[in-house]
This record gives C-alpha cells, sequence and structure tokens, in this order.
C-alpha cells in the first residue's frame, strides 16, 4: 500500500516505472493461464453449489433473504456471479481500449509499452472466461443500464493518465476483495472458483501496473487537474460499483424483483461488505490526494466508503 506522504511516493515511483513493468513482465512469463484449459467447461453445472459466496449475495442478512429456500439462495448467488461477470466484460472492453490509447505510438520497445499490451492479451481471454462461466451458470448475458453504458463510451474516449489507470483499479480492486473471498470458498461451484483464482492471480499484476502509473502520472499533476480527475474518478467509481448486479437477476432467479430490490438497496450488510473491499483502495487514493469533498460524495453514495 502506498505511502501516507503523498508527494515523495509520488516521484519515488516515478522512477521505478520501468523496472516494475519488466518485473511484471517476467511474472507473467512465469505465471499465468490459458481458461481454456485451466477451467472445467466439460462438467454439467451441479446446481446443489452456489455462484458466489452467500454472504457477498445482495440479499444475505434481509428478511427476504431468510424466506428463500436453500434452492433459491444458491440460484440467486449463480446469477448474481453472472452479472458481476458480465460487467467486468463491459469494463474490461473499456480499459482495454484506455491502455491502447495511452500506448498509441509509443516506443514498443519500452518496458511499459510491452507490459500494456501483455495485459490487454490477459483481458481478452478473462473476457471469454467471463462469458463462459456466465453461460454455464445458466445466465443471460446482463448489460449495464443504458446510460451507464453511453458514460463509459464517453469515459474510454475520454480519459487519461491517472483518471484512466485509477478506473482501472477500482473495478480490480473491488472485484479482487470478493473474489478472494470466493475461490476459497467450497460451497461455490468449483468451476467459478477456479475462474475467481485465475482472475486474481492475474489481475494483481494489472492493479500493480495501474498503481505504479497513476503515481508517475500524478508526478506532473497541477492542482486543478488533480481535482478535475479525483471527480472524475469517483464517478466512474460509482457507475462501476451500482453496475455490478443487475435487478434482472431477482426476476431470473424466481424471485418478486421490486421487494428484492428494495431490500437490497436498504441492505446494510451488504453496504458494509462493499465498504470492507474498498478500505485498501481508499487509503490508497487519499495517499494520492484524490479524496476531496466533491469525491468523497459519491464514494459514500456508492458505499465505498
Amino acid at each position: 500500500m502506498a505511502s501516507s506522504t503523498a508527494r515523495p511516493d509520488v516521484d519515488a515511483s516515478a522512477q521505478s516505472g520501468p523496472s516494475v513493468a519488466r518485473r511484471l513482465l517476467d511474472s507473467s512469463a512465469t505465471l499465468s493461464y490459458d481458461p481454456a484449459k485451466e477451467v472445467d467447461w466439460e462438467t454439467p453445472l451441479d446446481k446443489d453449489f452456489h455462484g458466489a459466496s452467500p454472504e457477498w449475495s445482495t440479499l444475505f442478512g434481509t428478511a427476504y433473504w431468510d424466506e428463500l429456500t436453500e434452492p433459491q439462495r444458491k440460484e440467486l448467488t449463480r446469477q448474481e456471479a453472472a452479472s458481476v461477470a458480465s460487467t467486468g466484460i463491459w469494463f474490461e472492453m473499456i480499459l482495454q481500449q484506455l491502455i491502447l490509447r495511452d500506448v498509441y505510438a509509443k516506443d514498443p520497445t519500452d518496458d511499459r509499452v510491452q507490459w500494456a499490451l501483455t495485459e490487454i492479451a490477459d483481458e481478452c481471454r478473462h473476457s471469454i472466461m467471463f462469458a463462459r462461466g456466465a453461460q454455464k451458470l445458466g445466465a443471460p448475458a446482463y448489460r449495464p443500464h443504458r446510460v451507464a453504458v453511453e458514460l463509459g463510451r464517453l469515459f474510454k474516449t475520454t480519459a487519461f493518465g491517472e483518471a484512466a489507470y485509477a478506473a482501472i483499479l477500482v473495478a480490480e480492486e473491488v472485484l479482487d476483495v470478493m473474489q478472494r473471498d470466493w475461490m476459497r470458498d467450497e460451497r461455490v461451484v468449483p468451476f467459478v472458483r477456479t475462474i475467481n483464482n485465475i482472475h486474481v492471480v492475474e489481475e494483481s499484476r494489472h492493479m500493480k501496473f495501474a498503481r505504479e502509473e497513476m503515481r508517475r502520472n500524478l508526478a506532473k499533476a497541477g492542482r486543478a487537474r488533480r481535482y478535475f480527475h479525483a471527480f472524475l474518478i469517483a464517478v466512474a467509481a460509482y457507475v462501476i460499483v451500482t453496475s455490478m448486479v443487475s435487478r434482472k437477476v431477482y426476476a431470473n432467479a424466481g424471485l418478486d424483483e421490486k421487494r428484492a430490490l428494495a431490500e437490497a438497496r436498504a441492505n446494510e450488510h451488504h453496504k458494509a461488505m462493499m465498504r470492507s473491499s474498498c478500505a485498501g483502495l481508499m487509503e490508497f487514493l487519499a495517499s494520492c490526494r484524490l479524496l476531496t469533498r466533491p469525491a468523497l460524495a459519491f464514494y459514500k453514495r456508492a458505499h465505498l466508503i
């Protein structure tokens, strides 16, 4: 985690970027996965398993959850896991474009450019893996709300520097914490645990690079740019997090969508889980002086702080 003193941390990172990229390239060469071979795609779905740790369900801890039968709870977590995967595909497509724009026309012999291309290759495999995983869970192709899709289109076209890499970090940090729980949980269907393990291992390198690139870019950012990007990053975080679980999962799990949505929105347990998952991220953003008052309003609204 970053030092609590922002400026020295940023300056030191700016000098270490290329060596960090080289270490990540070496790590990728040593430990990477081929989901087509590593994940058990052939065994039929065993509906005796959850799709995600029950504690991460948007309804866990509510009166509605207590009324559900065990098969209903398992179907709900499978639909929610598929929704998270579908949202992951949406955002991975955004971040691939952000990264490609960032390295466009730069020196391809530079370690950072080569790592960026490696990361894009990882994300392509992850998107296919998530799509096949959601399909095997018996879920439709969940998509974010139209407004979120259009905001994503605008963001991926205009974001640059620390804003681009911070958005990557926000999305991956939230997924990382929940997926670490899912991959260790024997109540979760085995092929989903494998998918989560692959994603956690490979995304840990992506998050390291995002932090380094943020620090490197912030080293040359003035006050106005820092404040603007702090706000932009917070808005992006809000859109990403609130798009993770589609409202359609409840009807597809056989539940009363209106009631489920109301109880999910008021679920203090789930809000606490989200805040806990983002504690390290918020500490890092604070060290970069990106938790401005306007930004904090969006993080609080998304229950990330």
